[in-house]
């Protein structure tokens, strides 16, 4: 595992609210460079939600960092992604990438919340769940899950081809009480009810 994942913000994308650069600094990963690539894609837009997802991965002997930061405008969802990477043709030396997607809240699909809560009967309203698993779609990834076909005729051997369903999916966090603390799924469920308002109103 890499030691030192970069020097602190201080006054690096000042242009993003304090709040969010603040959630950057504390997931960690070389948040100097993860706000300037946001501050260069929301562009001086107001940011009125947003969502930082940090995410450690384990690949053999390696331990990779990840961050995944959303951040909702007027009128965009910024997506910025920030990754570990060992030497390659690229550099001799171990390196991060980042990168941002900006979509434009109409062309947002789909908003899908999957919630998932311990003793329901017990539910107390306005409780977080344990888990939420924010998944949005804008049609740049989509994904075909396809299986063979029948008539419901259990004796029959006829070839009915296949069917299968579409899902748009290209970007999905996973937010957990027991891995990320319940602040952290209370900040998931505001920033997905932020978005699911604002691809409302478009």
């Amino acid at each position: 595992m890499r030691e030192g994942h970069g020097a602190p913000v201080s006054d690096t994308a000042a242009g993003l609210p304090p709040g969010l650069r603040t959630e950057i600094e504390r997931a960690g990963y070389y948040p100097a460079v993860v706000c300037d690539v946001l501050d260069v894609a929301v562009a001086g837009e107001e940011v009125r939600a947003s969502l930082v997802y940090p995410e450690t991965t384990f690949d053999r002997d390696e331990v990779r960092r990840h961050v995944t930061v959303l951040a909702l405008t007027p009128t965009r969802l910024v997506v910025a992604h920030a990754d570990d990477h060992e030497p390659d043709s690229l550099s001799s030396q171990p390196y991060a990438s980042a990168s941002t997607e900006a979509v434009p809240l109409h062309a947002v699909r789909s908003v899908v919340l999957s919630h998932a809560i311990p003793r329901p009967e017990q539910h107390r309203p306005g409780v977080p769940p344990r888990e939420l698993t924010l998944t949005v779609g804008w049609g740049s990834v989509s994904r075909v899950d396809l299986e063979p076909a029948s008539c419901g005729d259990p004796d029959c051997d006829a070839d009915h081809g296949y069917t299968g369903t579409t899902t748009v999916e290209d970007i999905s966090v996973r937010i957990s009480a027991e891995a990320e603390g319940a602040e952290a799924v209370g900040s998931a469920v505001a920033f997905a009810r932020a978005l699911s308002a604002a691809t409302v109103r478009r």
